[in-house]
């Protein structure tokens, strides 16, 4: 299957997935609402049907909360400026939500649209503020369903774009690297374990949390460190897996146990500013 194939299977399968927003959205009281974006891209092949399909994540810095987890770039709505920059996509400057992905979030409805536009301005604005990715770089490719986390009274909205080329990557206090992961290791069993998510009772003393240990993906970055990807961004990204392609995670071997200090200001962060670990993401692409 080639670029063009891929790019419109994943369209449709976003496009006609069932997401029902009234349930997050028509709630009292009040919730942190964020916008996440989960970013993906080619990597060149020696033809248009050999490229590799890639996750971009972003390791979050010790100035900020849940340090070492890695994510998509994201953060709280903010009212006034996305629902200003949102005025705009959808009048096509930038041109982010266009073609078919467009087509198929109108057909969900206004306030299904509404919802879908306003939380992809909070991505794209976030995703600028964080590591500099332009939204003229980036192309909606369809919603993915809205998460609540479990250690917080925050509800996440996912999107799915896709980014056109490299770019200078220059991250905020935010972020301390990128990490490719493609798509390709969420399929061998190898790369699976259980994080035990006991480790997060000593710092948040909650007795409701489950005890039981979460799933979670280990890969290699290019560098040669071994990162961990679980948590709310292990459950989207095995969700677009599940949508997209029909992906059903392996069964993980209950003695396949990974373990992760996590610092007592894992929830807070510190004000340290992380140094720039990269000068160029993705050159050439």
């Amino acid at each position: 299957m080639n670029r063009d194939a891929i790019i419109r299977h994943i369209v449709e399968r976003l496009g006609t997935a069932d997401i029902d927003y009234r349930e997050y959205t028509e709630r009292d009281g009040e919730i942190f609402q964020a916008g996440v974006l989960i970013p993906l891209f080619f990597t060149a092949g020696q033809s248009t049907d050999d490229g590799q399909l890639s996750f971009l994540l972003s390791k979050r810095s010790a100035a900020v909360s849940q340090s070492g987890d890695l994510s998509g770039p994201g953060g709280k709505l903010e009212p006034f400026w996305d629902r200003l920059l949102r005025f705009f996509i959808i009048r096509g400057f930038p041109s982010l939500i266009r073609g078919d992905a467009r087509m198929y979030a109108g057909k969900r409805g206004k306030d299904a649209f509404d919802t879908i536009t306003l939380f992809l301005a909070n991505a794209a604005r976030e995703s600028w503020e964080e590591i500099r990715l332009s939204p003229f770089n980036l192309r909606f490719l369809g919603p993915l369903p809205p998460r609540d986390l479990r250690l917080s009274t925050k509800t996440i909205f996912p999107v799915v774009g896709l980014i056109g080329k490299g770019w200078g990557f220059s991250p905020n206090r935010e972020v301390d690297k990128l990490v490719e992961i493609p798509v390709d290791a969420f399929y061998h069993e190898e790369n699976y374990g259980l994080f035990p998510v006991q480790n997060l009772l000593t710092i948040t003393d909650k007795a409701d949390i489950d005890e039981e240990p979460s799933p979670c993906l280990i890969h290699t970055d290019r560098d040669g460190k071994e990162e961990i990807l679980w948590g709310a961004t292990f459950g989207i990204i095995t969700s677009f897996l599940s949508i997209v392609f029909d992906f059903t995670p392996p069964e993980i071997q209950p003695d396949r146990i990974i373990t992760r200090p996590l610092q007592p200001d894992y929830l807070g962060g510190t004000r340290a500013r992380p140094s720039k670990l990269l000068d160029k993401i993705l050159p050439g692409r």
